[in-house]
């Protein structure tokens, strides 16, 4: 009786047992291949995704750190991207740069599949380019748009779409040359409007392609409807003021400038965009005559402070203020 009583037990831990394998089995196996079908996460997981990237672009680091490590079981690959994907999003933010190279060396290590693992490859690209590994971060930016190019998924394709329109663009003076630039301009236009976890990935170097063309008030209409859905975002504000200072209106760009210096310097101390702010008010107010407060401004610039910073600083913004004598 009692030896009938321990078979039974065991075969119903042995039963037990099988269920439990087989369900872990079908879990690797369904988080793996809803890595492989496009961005698409499971269940719950898509909602836990954007609301790190709504938190990122909060500023709220920790919060959106921990809500793409808690994606971590189910999607592992996701989630180690979009965990870095954040810390890029810190960096430009606040300009730390030891995050800079911690995402750098965790996209790296990342595991991933399908177009996780070739948006891992495209964001790893960004992070060597930005610290200066610029070949080394074109041929990766290029493997992995190159295999973004034949993706379903329309995220993928905007992705690619990033890449190919500059290539058309540094290839436009060619007679012969394809030139589909308006077509990735429409794609990225839809995406910033309707993807819910790489709107932002979007919108910025949307804007820029606009500003690249001189057409600010596209640039703008994109930021303004950045603003709206990241309310107070510091990153799309400047943007918001590099629009309007190219479409003149000094006075409205001058304002945003100088609470956006006044902001970096409180949550981040004199950071990248501290000194960027501090760049474009000197031009800023020089366009607009007002040569008190640009000299102001251009004597910050002086500063050793800066001297450490100035490698990190947009070279299109050094550029200009060379010519203009401010720096």
């Amino acid at each position: 009786m009692k030896s009938t009583a321990y078979g039974s037990i065991k075969n119903l831990y042995l039963y037990i047992m099988r269920i439990v394998i087989m369900m872990l089995f079908l879990l690797v196996s369904f988080s793996s291949s809803a890595e492989e079908a496009g961005f698409f996460l499971p269940d719950s997981l898509d909602t836990k995704a954007e609301q790190a990237i709504n938190s990122a672009l909060a500023g709220e680091y920790s919060k959106s750190e921990k809500l793409a490590q808690g994606l971590k079981v189910r999607a592992p690959g996701a989630s180690c991207v979009l965990l870095n994907i954040i810390r890029l999003s810190k960096f430009d933010d606040v300009g730390d740069t030891l995050v800079l190279h911690k995402a750098k060396e965790s996209l790296a290590a990342c595991k991933a599949v399908g177009v996780w693992d070739n948006l891992r490859e495209f964001e790893s690209g960004y992070a060597e380019s930005v610290l200066g590994n610029s070949v080394k971060g074109a041929l990766r930016t290029r493997s992995a748009a190159k295999k973004l190019e034949d993706s379903d998924d329309k995220d993928a394709q905007a992705f690619y779409a990033i890449y190919a329109y500059y290539i058309d663009d540094g290839l436009s003076f060619l007679p012969f040359a394809s030139d589909n630039r308006n077509s990735y301009l429409s794609l990225l236009e839809e995406r910033t409007s309707h993807s819910k976890l790489f709107w932002a990935l979007f919108a910025t170097p949307l804007t820029w392609m606009y500003y690249d063309k001189k057409e600010y008030a596209k640039g703008l209409a994109v930021v303004e409807r950045s603003l709206k859905k990241a309310p107070g975002n510091p990153v799309f504000l400047q943007m918001k003021a590099d629009m309007l200072y190219r479409m003149g209106k000094n006075v409205e760009a001058a304002d945003i400038y100088e609470k956006s210096a006044k902001e970096y310097i409180s949550r981040t101390g004199k950071s990248i965009r501290y000194w960027c702010a501090i760049g474009n008010l000197a031009r800023i107010y020089m366009a607009s005559g007002d040569s008190m407060n640009a000299e102001k401004n251009k004597v910050l610039l002086q500063s050793p402070e800066f001297k450490k910073i100035e490698r990190w600083m947009p070279e299109s913004l050094m550029k200009d203020l060379r010519k203009k004598d401010l720096y």
